[in-house]
């Protein structure tokens, strides 16, 4: 990380620290100085997902880094709860400079191979819950104690830096859900010292995603082999160290209501991953689907053309992939913002 970047007596609270983008996020803001409340449904034993890492491991890593850090098992769909945290937080440390929105949960409730008309009504209501109507409850009762001392930055954890699909539409509905409530925070945030932007990882070697691949992180290298596009896979930090990059900048306003992706932010303020290595999956992504393009197209080859034209095809810079990855996939115009112009 730069020299300069020190949060020393900061306050910051990762919501959703357990584990993946929010514990790496904790850990980022920790070793850079902050004192970090690490939230989430998993301490003391209780899990809102069958997986084992808990926010006390969280706190146990920062801990051993010399950082500081406190744990509180908090469900932040309950507003009683969420409201009593910023009750302690106020009372504890009287402010708070950083929160960070990485709740989620989502998975379990999301069924990737049915289309809209086809998905369970069921759980819609529980999945918003949990992971849009919780971060809406988050903000209301925290921003405050950053608005009456005219300082802090609120960052949405979000997937994807592009305005097109990502694969599904409840899972779509909410990251993009998310970047817009960024979005208008900051616009209702213009006249005050408070910055509010969204923050969205790459291709994240999460715990889960590392057990996916039967890996760890000591030889996660191995798994390229099942997938290529592992290669310009990050570690949870990355994306913790852009948020920590941003809470220290002091013209971070600049940077308000946008979008940002972390190994852009990498590059920007000068930080790489655990390795030494600033990865680009876009670049990566991009230049593997034009090949794939260029020739006949197997089942595999359609899906990642397909994918990536409905990512892209509304970003102007990307007009002429979105062009070559269309004819690929036999699409004539399609009608306004759905086909290349």
């Amino acid at each position: 990380m730069p020299d300069q970047l020190s949060l020393t007596g900061q306050v910051a609270l990762v919501a959703g620290a357990t584990r993946g983008a929010g514990r790496g996020t904790a850990r980022a803001l920790g070793a850079a100085g902050a004192l970090v409340y690490c939230t989430g449904r998993s301490a003391g034993g209780g899990k809102g997902l069958d997986r084992p890492e808990t926010l006390e491991q969280t706190v146990a890593l920062i801990e051993a880094a010399g950082g500081r850090a406190v744990a509180v098992r908090v469900d932040h769909t309950q507003e009683s709860e969420v409201a009593a945290l910023a009750e302690r937080v106020r009372g504890e440390a009287g402010r708070l400079d950083v929160l960070v929105n990485s709740i989620w949960g989502g998975d379990p409730m999301v069924d990737w191979g049915k289309r809209f008309w086809e998905i369970d009504l069921a759980q819609v209501r529980a999945y918003l819950d949990q992971t849009l109507i919780s971060h809406l409850i988050t903000c209301r009762h925290f921003a405050p104690l950053m608005v009456e001392a005219n300082r802090g930055l609120i960052v949405e954890v979000i997937d994807g830096h592009f305005a097109g699909y990502r694969g599904h539409i409840l899972y779509d509905l909410v990251k993009a859900a998310l970047a817009r409530s960024a979005y208008a925070m900051a616009v209702e945030l213009a006249e005050t010292q408070v910055t509010a932007l969204s923050v969205a990882p790459g291709f994240l070697r999460s715990e889960a995603v590392l057990e996916h691949f039967g890996v760890g992180e000591a030889n996660w290298r191995d798994a390229i082999a099942k997938d290529p596009y592992f290669n310009e896979s990050e570690t949870p930090l990355l994306v913790g160290r852009a948020i920590a990059a941003l809470a220290a900048d002091p013209d971070v306003q600049r940077k308000a209501g946008l979008i940002h992706f972390a190994s852009d932010l990498a590059r920007e303020y000068g930080f790489a991953d655990l390795d030494g290595r600033v990865p680009d999956f876009p670049a990566m992504f991009d230049a593997n689907v034009a090949v794939l393009a260029a020739a006949p197209l197997d089942a595999t080859g359609r899906y990642y053309v397909w994918a990536r034209y409905w990512q892209i095809h509304q970003d102007p810079a990307r007009r002429a992939l979105a062009r070559q990855l269309a004819a690929a996939l036999g699409y004539d115009e399609l009608g306004p913002g759905l086909a290349p112009a």
